[in-house]
């Protein structure tokens, strides 16, 4: 949500004979009630987003930069900031590098590009946004059908947000860029990462993933009862999970401070995790997906594909080792009818 948004803007890219064109706006947005609904919009999409990388910007003096990851995009930032050009100067030059690039790469991407800066919590934060379309019909005054053409915001896979204090007050920081990842392969977001001049400098993956195997060491380390370790994977679910819909990396101080407030313990887990050959880091970007292995199940593999909450196991769910055997019992209502209809046995 954003709490004070100070400027917005929007300029549009369109398609033309195989060329890619750029109309770009002459003023900001007026702050009002639909620009607001806009971005509530753009932000519950965004934080929604499954997966989402953090980066850094880059300059010349990286060694790891290449020539296409340097964009001028950083410098005009600055210059916005240190007030040696206006917001609509700043995202018009913004822009011009977008278009530059789209056409260097012959990309036919027709959207628009939205640029507004806010504050939320005493932070500053700049949000930048490809906001693709979709034409459809709408009702006019007279009750005719109309075309007209719609933002698809929920279709939203270029996006990243720049908190600018962040970036001022720790500039050797990994984290104030927060962008949408991209898919498999190619990844969408490479492109709109060159374009703003960053790199990824961090994984959540990576990073939820060491840990999950922490939690799991810590678990099993502490001996702890099968009902007690199913309280701390869960508790330690949720804080992650509460941190990740905030858009906020955890703590690995302030989560073991919870956890044994939830779950009483003999040895902290910040105790335990710094204590390991691999510590954890004192901040841990959190990814949702690899979350979900502390409280369920989930496998796929010739054909079959199979998920299961962890407090099931033992219960409505068994499993046996030495015959590699899974035993469901009570299977979920919708896959009951399947089966039922399969058979021929009436409902």
């Amino acid at each position: 949500m954003y709490a004070e948004v100070k400027h917005s803007i929007i300029h549009q890219f369109y398609t033309n004979d195989g060329q890619i064109g750029l109309r770009v706006a002459p003023a900001t947005l007026p702050i009002n009630d639909e620009v607001s609904l806009l971005l509530t919009e753009l932000t519950d999409v965004y934080q929604a987003k499954p997966s989402k990388g953090y980066a850094r910007f880059l300059s010349a003096n990286d060694e790891d930069a290449e020539p296409h990851q340097l964009s001028e995009f950083p410098h005009l930032l600055t210059g916005w900031l240190g007030q040696q050009l206006e917001f609509v100067d700043f995202s018009q030059q913004a822009a011009k590098i977008l278009h530059q690039q789209l056409q260097h790469y012959g990309i036919l991407e027709a959207g628009f590009l939205l640029m507004a800066s806010y504050t939320d919590r005493c932070e500053d934060y700049l949000v930048v946004a490809f906001l693709p379309f979709q034409d459809g019909v709408t009702i006019a005054p007279d009750l005719s059908v109309d075309r007209s053409s719609q933002l698809a915001i929920s279709k939203v896979q270029l996006a990243a947000t720049i908190n600018i204090s962040e970036w001022q007050q720790e500039p050797d920081s990994v984290t104030y860029i927060s962008f949408i990842k991209g898919r498999v392969g190619r990844k969408v977001s490479d492109f709109f990462l060159d374009f703003l001049g960053c790199a990824e400098a961090a994984n959540p993956k990576k990073q939820s993933q060491h840990l999950v195997e922490s939690v799991q060491k810590f678990v099993q380390e502490s001996q702890l009862a099968a009902e007690q370790a199913s309280q701390v994977r869960q508790s330690v679910y949720d804080i992650c999970d509460n941190q990740w819909q905030q858009g906020e990396p955890v703590r690995v101080k302030d989560l073991s401070e919870q956890l044994q407030a939830q779950v009483p313990l003999e040895r902290s887990f910040a105790d335990f995790a710094g204590s390991q050959e691999q510590a954890l880091p004192e901040e841990v970007l959190t990814d949702r997906s690899t979350l979900r292995k502390l409280v369920k199940f989930q496998g796929q593999g010739g054909g079959l594909s199979v998920g299961f909450e962890q407090t099931l196991l033992n219960e409505r769910v068994k499993y046996d080792p030495h015959t590699d055997t899974l035993t469901i019992h009570g299977t979920p209502p919708n896959l009951r009818d399947q089966l039922r209809r399969y058979f021929g046995i009436d409902s």
